[in-house]
C-alpha cells in the first residue's frame, strides 16, 4: 500500500497529515508530490474537485519553501474567494509544525489594508484570486520577482469567469525561470493556448474522470416539463426529511429565485451567489457547514471552495453545458466512504446530455418516477414517528408541567391522543398533497400531449371566474385540486388557467358547469369563501398576465400629451 512516508515528505508534514486523518495518497497526490519535490519542470494535471489537489501541490510547496527568505516563493491563483480561503486554510494546517512559515490569502470583498499589512510582514506562499492579485502587484504591495512556483488551480473556471487577461498579466510579471503547475477539471482551447505561451514542455498527467468516492454515489433523473421543475425539487426535499445537499442552478438570477421560493415555502434553505458581500457569503456558508441550513442553492462558480464531506444529495436543477462539470458536481457527495445521491431534473431535450455524461464516464443513470403525494406523506409520517420515538425526555424539566398536561388530555384515550399528536405536525403535508398530480413525462410525451391538445380543440370549454388570486397563494396545482375536490373526480378535462393578483380565470368542459358551480361555491380556501361564476368576458389567455393595481383607471378630465421623450398629462 502506498503511504505518504514513501513520497519523500518531511516528518513535520507527515505529522500534520496524519493528524488530519490522511492515510493513503490519492492518485493525483501520488503522481504530483514526488514530481514537485524532485523536478523543476512544468506540470499539467487533469483532475476534478475531491481528488486531493490542494495537498498534491500544497505539501511540496511548503517543504520547498526557504523560511529564511521573506520573499514570496509560491503564488497560487484560484477562481473564487471561497476556494482561495479554503486553500490558504488547508496550507496553514499542513504547515502547523513548521515554525515561521507564512501563508497569506488575498481576495476581493475584504479589506485591502489588512491584506497589505499581511504581505508586508512577509508571505512565503500567497494564495489569491486573479483580480486582487493583479491589483496588489500593480500597487507594488505584492512582489513576485522571486517566485519559484506558479500554480493555477481550477484554471478552466478562471477562464470561464473572464480572468484570461488578468492571468496573462500576472504570468508576464513572474520570472522566466520558474516552475508552472496547472490544475484543471477540463481542458478547453483557452487553456491550451496559455500552456503553449507560458509553459515549457510540460509533463501531463490525468487521474480518473470520476471523482473520489463516486463509487458510493447513485445517479438518477426525473423527467418532467420545465414548468414543473420547482415542484420536483420540493418533492425531493419532502421525501428526504434529513436532506443535506446542494442544488445547482445555471445562472445567478435563477439561484436567487429558487432559493427565495424555497424559503417562502418554509424550507430550510439559502443561496450563495456573486451578489452577496464577503461577510454575507461567510455567514451563509457558516450556517450551511454547521447544518443550520439543509439546502444550499448555488452556481458552479459560487460553490467552489465549499468543502463539505457529509452531503446526502447533489441536485441538478439544470444540467451543465459541459458533461464533465456534472461529474465535478456529483463528486461533492459520497465522500469519506459515505453514500450519496446525484439527481438531475430534466425535460425530454436533456436526454442527449444524459447520454453524453454516461458516455464519457463509468456511471449510468436510472430513471426515477417523481414521488407521489402518497409516497411523500407516508415517508413524512414514519419520519415523524421515528422522531417522536427517539426524542430525549428530560424528566426533571417537564415534571412541573405534567399534572396540567395530564388534566388537559384526560378526555382522550390512547389511540385518540396518538392521532392528535401525529396530525398536529402531519396535516400540512396531507393538505398540500391531497390532490397532487402526476407530473412525470416519458419519451412518448410529445405524442400524448399532441393528442391531448387535439382532444381539447374538439371539446367545448366554458370560461369561469373565481375570486381567488396570487394574493391568496393560489397556484395552478392548487386550483386544479379545488376543482377535483368539488367534482369528486380527477378525470375532468381542464383547459387554460390564468391567475391574476386578486382573481383568476380557468377553462373547463361546459357540460359540467352546473356540477362545478354547485361543488365549488361555498368552499373555503386559505380562509376565503370561494365564489365561482361563468366569465362574462373571455380572458386573453395568450397575453402575459400583468400585475394588477388597485385602481388602474385613467384620471378623470385628463388627457395624455407628449412632451419630449416623456409622457405627462395635463388637465383640460
Amino acid at each position: 500500500m502506498n503511504l505518504f512516508e514513501n513520497l519523500g515528505l518531511d516528518k513535520s508534514l507527515l505529522k500534520a497529515v496524519q493528524e488530519l486523518g490522511f492515510e493513503k495518497p490519492t492518485p493525483i497526490q501520488e503522481k504530483t508530490i514526488p514530481h514537485l519535490l524532485t523536478g523543476k519542470g512544468d506540470f499539467i494535471a487533469s483532475a476534478q474537485t475531491g481528488t486531493g489537489k490542494t495537498a498534491a501541490f500544497g505539501l511540496p510547496s511548503i517543504q520547498l519553501t526557504d523560511i529564511g527568505q521573506k520573499q514570496t516563493q509560491t503564488l497560487i491563483l484560484s477562481p473564487t474567494r471561497e476556494l482561495c480561503i479554503q486553500i490558504a486554510k488547508d496550507l496553514t494546517q499542513y504547515a502547523k509544525y513548521i515554525k515561521g512559515l507564512n501563508v497569506v490569502a488575498i481576495y476581493g470583498g475584504a479589506s485591502m489594508e489588512t491584506q497589505m499589512r499581511a504581505l508586508k510582514k512577509g508571505a512565503h506562499i500567497v494564495v489569491g484570486t486573479p483580480g486582487r492579485t493583479k491589483d496588489m502587484i500593480k500597487r507594488k504591495k505584492l512582489q513576485i520577482g522571486n517566485v519559484n512556483r506558479m500554480i493555477l488551480d481550477e484554471a478552466d473556471e478562471m477562464l470561464s469567469m473572464g480572468f484570461k487577461d488578468d492571468l496573462e498579466a500576472i504570468l508576464a510579471k513572474t520570472p522566466e525561470e520558474k516552475q508552472t503547475l496547472l490544475f484543471s477539471a477540463t481542458m478547453p482551447e483557452k487553456i491550451v493556448s496559455i500552456t503553449k505561451k507560458y509553459m515549457n514542455n510540460p509533463e501531463k498527467i490525468s487521474v480518473a474522470r470520476v471523482n473520489v468516492g463516486a463509487e458510493n454515489v447513485s445517479h438518477s433523473y426525473y423527467m418532467v416539463h420545465a414548468k414543473d421543475k420547482y415542484e420536483v425539487l420540493k418533492r425531493i426535499a419532502d421525501l428526504n426529511p434529513n436532506i443535506y445537499g446542494i442544488t445547482f442552478c445555471r445562472t445567478r438570477r435563477e439561484t436567487k429565485e429558487i432559493a427565495n421560493k424555497l424559503m417562502h415555502d418554509g424550507y430550510n434553505a439559502d443561496a450563495i451567489h456573486g451578489d452577496l458581500s464577503q461577510a454575507q457569503r461567510d455567514e451563509v456558508m457558516g450556517r450551511f457547514r454547521k447544518r443550520q441550513l439543509q439546502m444550499m442553492v448555488a452556481t458552479d462558480v459560487a460553490a467552489r471552495g465549499l468543502d463539505v464531506n457529509d452531503l446526502t444529495h447533489v441536485i441538478n436543477f439544470n444540467l451543465p453545458d459541459d458533461s464533465e462539470v456534472y461529474i465535478h458536481r456529483s463528486g461533492r457527495t459520497g465522500r469519506a466512504g459515505k453514500s450519496g445521491k446525484s439527481i438531475a431534473i430534466i425535460h425530454m431535450r436533456d436526454m442527449r446530455r444524459i447520454k453524453d455524461i454516461e458516455r464519457i464516464s463509468d456511471i449510468s443513470f436510472k430513471k426515477e418516477l417523481v414521488p407521489s403525494g402518497k409516497d411523500i406523506c407516508q415517508k413524512q409520517l414514519f419520519s415523524l414517528i421515528d422522531k417522536i420515538e427517539k426524542v430525549h425526555v428530560d424528566e426533571k424539566q417537564i415534571e412541573p408541567f405534567l399534572p396540567a398536561i395530564y388534566e388537559k388530555f384526560e378526555s382522550l384515550d390512547r389511540e385518540e391522543l396518538i392521532k392528535h399528536f401525529v396530525s398536529a405536525e402531519f396535516n400540512r403535508f396531507l393538505a398540500y398533497y391531497k390532490n397532487a398530480r402526476d407530473i412525470n413525462v416519458d419519451h412518448h410525451s410529445s405524442d400524448k400531449q399532441r393528442n391531448k391538445r387535439d382532444n381539447r380543440r374538439q371539446a367545448s370549454f366554458q370560461n369561469f371566474f373565481i375570486n381567488l388570486g396570487s394574493v391568496n397563494r393560489l397556484e395552478p396545482v392548487k386550483l386544479i385540486g379545488l376543482i377535483n375536490e368539488a367534482l369528486k373526480s380527477r378525470n375532468v378535462e381542464i383547459g387554460r388557467i390564468e391567475i391574476m393578483k386578486k382573481f383568476a380565470f380557468f377553462e373547463i368542459d361546459e357540460k359540467i358547469t352546473p356540477e362545478l358551480l354547485k361543488g365549488m361555491n361555498g368552499q373555503k380556501f386559505e380562509g376565503v369563501k370561494v365564489f365561482v361564476e361563468i366569465s362574462k368576458e373571455k380572458p386573453n389567455f395568450k397575453a402575459r398576465p400583468r400585475k394588477q393595481k388597485s385602481d388602474n383607471r385613467k384620471p378623470k378630465n385628463r388627457k395624455w400629451k407628449k412632451s419630449g421623450r416623456k409622457r405627462r398629462f395635463n388637465k383640460n
